[in-house]
């Protein structure tokens, strides 16, 4: 479909096609869905939005769910699951495009879903690929400045996330049966018999933005908070949280006198963690169940992944490629024993925030000992003017070119001189792709590229060595 619509574009005049492209997009994802026979219909459908936190609430959502033995399929920046078979996002994309989305939903109620979970943006969102899937539960992980370029204003990035919670008054109820299959009631006798799946929206209280979603209609209304104190609210089940130890392999906290132990690198996966904890309290799932779930995992593909191939130092791979996204990576990283940190890092988009570029160099430049800039996703922009523009911020703290502040277009040689300045106890941090499966060059050339195999491949071969 992205053929196509670069093909339509070639024969329209940009202010004609900027004009019908809402229409065009709105068509498309009811089409999608016709032609995959409305496949969230036959489904409990969870939506999670947010800035920051949403690939990994999806993936701890899913397996807290399979724990409480609902077949379950999602799809997210990292990872796509039909509920039968499990591959890595190689889309460049973290809600993928309508048809394939439905085409996904179609897939994991063809294969006994009793939940599918989406992780919903508000590029998805302004592009209509929301509409025509039928949620049930939203789920608001937090909201800060990011995709500023592309939506115009901050206030129009909220926007389109709070489009996605007026969506659900409109979405149809649902009612399951014992086995939380999606049946359908066809007399309002048959109903009494059956469990209405109610519209549910599960808050994240302590975001200073928490006001604005919790303000849209919902059935079921849930807000957690660890900061703030409610006497009441009108009309939300509170869940507290707090007690939170951040360590060197993991983090506990306590919630409803229920004590979590997590192997999750970072503090800030508390957060991640509590959005699995309200959809499963939502849905009436035990407190052991929800905490025998997420215990079980032991990382999240290309979020605070360690790379281990009997090396003596640690290399950490981390899809952040966002200056408040890497503040908290560092805080996390502070807590793992270490002598030097070497930072591989680039600035995640061409054409996307250009502001952030020397920003992300200066906070590189502070916390790091060595800092690499390298290409990361220039589409159509200059890459070294991108890694100009980054290393920038990291010369202003005083970092020199070729002592400890190394350019290096090519990615690969920027992990491999990486690696080979590692030694004992060091930790080699390498940010901005996570699991990704391909670089993004100009004129939409993908190419293929996964941190964590380069990475292996070189440990494996020694060859980084000096």
């Amino acid at each position: 479909m992205d053929k196509l619509l670069h093909f339509i574009k070639r024969f329209i005049p940009e202010k004609l096609f900027k004009a019908v492209q809402p229409a065009y997009h709105f068509i498309l994802s009811w089409l999608a869905a016709v032609i995959n026979n409305w496949p969230s219909e036959k489904m409990v459908v969870i939506g999670v939005t947010g800035t920051t936190g949403k690939t990994t609430s999806v993936y701890l959502i899913a397996r807290m769910l399979e724990a409480a033995g609902h077949k379950t399929g999602f799809t997210s920046t990292a990872i796509f699951n039909d509920g039968e078979k499990e591959r890595l996002n190689d889309k460049k994309m973290t809600m993928a495009g309508r048809m394939f989305t439905q085409r996904m939903l179609r897939k994991m109620a063809g294969n006994g879903c009793n939940f599918a979970i989406v992780e919903t943006t508000s590029e998805g969102i302004r592009q209509f690929r929301h509409r025509f899937i039928n949620y049930d539960i939203l789920v608001f992980t937090g909201l800060y400045e990011e995709h500023i370029e592309s939506h115009g204003s901050f206030e129009n990035y909220k926007n389109a996330k709070g489009d996605l919670f007026k969506h659900l008054k409109n979405c149809k109820h649902k009612y399951i049966d014992d086995n939380y299959k999606v049946v359908k009631a066809l007399t309002g006798i048959k109903k009494i018999d059956l469990n209405c799946v109610k519209k549910t929206i599960i808050i994240n209280g302590d975001d200073e933005h928490a006001d604005y979603f919790k303000s849209f209609w919902a059935e079921k209304k849930i807000i957690y908070s660890r900061e703030k104190e409610f006497d009441s609210l009108d009309g939300f089940e509170i869940i507290k949280y707090g007690n939170i130890e951040a360590k060197e392999n993991g983090i506990s906290f306590k919630y409803d006198n229920i004590t979590l132990n997590l192997e999750l690198l970072g503090a800030f996966n508390a957060v991640n963690a509590m959005n699995a904890v309200c959809v499963g309290i939502s849905q009436n799932i035990n407190n052991e169940i929800i905490k025998k779930g997420l215990e079980n995992i032991d990382g999240v593909a290309g979020r605070m992944e360690k790379i281990k191939e009997g090396q003596d130092f640690t290399v950490i791979v981390d899809y952040a490629f966002e200056p408040k996204a890497v503040g908290k990576l560092y805080e996390s990283i502070a807590l793992i024993g270490h002598n030097k940190i070497i930072h591989v890092l680039g600035s995640a988009g061409g054409g996307r925030d250009i502001s952030r570029r020397p920003v992300l160099g200066q906070i590189a430049g502070e916390k790091a000992d060595y800092v690499i800039i390298t290409n990361e996703d220039p589409y159509d922009d200059d890459p070294e003017t991108i890694i100009d523009q980054v290393a920038f911020g990291a010369e202003k703290t005083n970092k020199k070119r070729n002592k400890d502040l190394f350019l290096m277009l090519d990615r690969r040689e920027a992990i491999k001189k990486a690696l080979s300045l590692a030694e004992e106890n060091d930790i080699v941090l390498v940010t901005g792709k996570g699991s990704e499966q391909a670089i993004c060059a100009a004129n939409g050339e993908k190419i293929s590229w996964d941190d964590r195999a380069v990475i292996r491949g070189l440990l494996k071969a020694g060859d980084f060595k000096k």
